[in-house]
This record gives C-alpha cells, sequence and structure tokens, in this order.
C-alpha cells in the first residue's frame, strides 16, 4: 500500500558536483582532475552513518558537446568514490545530465527533464532510492541546482565555493526554499540537522 511505501522512505542530502563535491574545473574531463572540497568526505561519513543517503546530482553537458565521451564520466565517477571510500565515505547514487537543449551533438541535443534546474534526477533518485524529497535537502553553488531542489521539494542551500558567491548575489533564496548561504557543505547540513531537531553537529569546518 502507498502508506507503508511513505513510511519507509528517508530525507537525503543531495549533492551537486562540480564546486560543491570537488574543486570547480571548467569541463573536467579526466578522473585525476577530482579534488575534493573540505569537509565534504568527513560531512559524507557522518551522513553515512545517521543512515541518510547521500546522492550527487551533476549536469554534465560536456558529453552533449562531445567534450568528452560518456565513458568517461562513469571513470572519473569510479575514481571519485574510490577516493571517498579512502576516507571511510560513501555515496549511495550519482545521478547525471549528458545532455543540453541547444549545443548537444547528436542523441544528446535534446530537451530533457533531467537537466538542472529541471528536477528529474531527483525525482528519480526518490524513486529508485526509497528517498521522502519533501524531507531532503539539495546543496549546490549554482541557481540552477537550487532551482531543481526547490522544484522537487527540498529544501536547499547555497554554499559559496565554486560559483556560489557570484549566485549569492543574485538569488532569492527563499523563492528556492533555501535554508542560508554557508561556506562549506559541512555548515549547511549541520543548519539543516539543527533545524530538524538534530542536536548532532558536525566537526568544526575550519
Amino acid at each position: 500500500m502507498n502508506d507503508t511505501a511513505t513510511t519507509m522512505k528517508r530525507p537525503a542530502v543531495f549533492l551537486d558536483r562540480d564546486g560543491t563535491v570537488n574543486v570547480e574545473v571548467h569541463y573536467l574531463s579526466q578522473p585525476e582532475q577530482i579534488e575534493l572540497l573540505p569537509t565534504v568526505s568527513e560531512t559524507i561519513s557522518l551522513l553515512n552513518s545517521r543512515g541518510i543517503p547521500v546522492v550527487i546530482v551533476t549536469n554534465q553537458a560536456g558529453i552533449a558537446r562531445g567534450y568528452f565521451p560518456e565513458h568517461r564520466l562513469i571513470a572519473i565517477h569510479d575514481h571519485l568514490r574510490r577516493i571517498l571510500a579512502e576516507k571511510n565515505a560513501r555515496i549511495d547514487g550519482i545521478y547525471y545530465c549528458p545532455h543540453h537543449p541547444i549545443a548537444g551533438l547528436g542523441e544528446y541535443r535534446k530537451v530533457c527533464d533531467c537537466r538542472k534546474p529541471m528536477p528529474g534526477m531527483l525525482t528519480r533518485a526518490a524513486s529508485e532510492l526509497a528517498i521522502d524529497l519533501a524531507g531532503s535537502l539539495l546543496i549546490g553553488d549554482r541557481e540552477s541546482d537550487l532551482q531543481a531542489g526547490a522544484n522537487a521539494g527540498c529544501q536547499t542551500a547555497l554554499v559559496t565555493t565554486g560559483y556560489g558567491i557570484e549566485t549569492s548575489a543574485a538569488i532569492d533564496l527563499k523563492s528556492v526554499g533555501g535554508i542560508g548561504i554557508f561556506p562549506t557543505v559541512a555548515d549547511a547540513v549541520t543548519e539543516w540537522l539543527n533545524q530538524s531537531n538534530d542536536e548532532t553537529n558536525l566537526m568544526p569546518s575550519r
């Protein structure tokens, strides 16, 4: 029954990738370009220990534009998982959009429901991983990240890594369910847990 399925759903933390999980690199295309941002692995590890799913949702228009093949992205994400595993951190799912509505080549040129700010990646993850979107948090550094979270019914948080400083000057947080602007992923998750009446904080971010 639907009521039973609903009770089994858990809130999750959705993370943008570039500029949120790892250092922003323009059209990152090689595994060795992945460099984790401060507090990310510790935060993911803590969420793992609390049974809160952690899911990456990332636009990857470099595939659509022909800058690198889709199989390279798989290798990049395998490398990211290995780096995190070395720090006792685990990602429960990685969802990516390889499309672009204008600059895409061949099959990748399309209007889709997965390219942020559309919520398709989040709703797919929610279906596959039994996630309660209304109780979840999306963390990103771009307005399109937060719009995707809001369109999926999540709360959102802006981090000032990546393009976050520029985004903070232009965004209306209330319009995207924003809980605040934070220097790190750890700060954003700590505030989210506190607002959920959870007394456990993350380690200091600095």
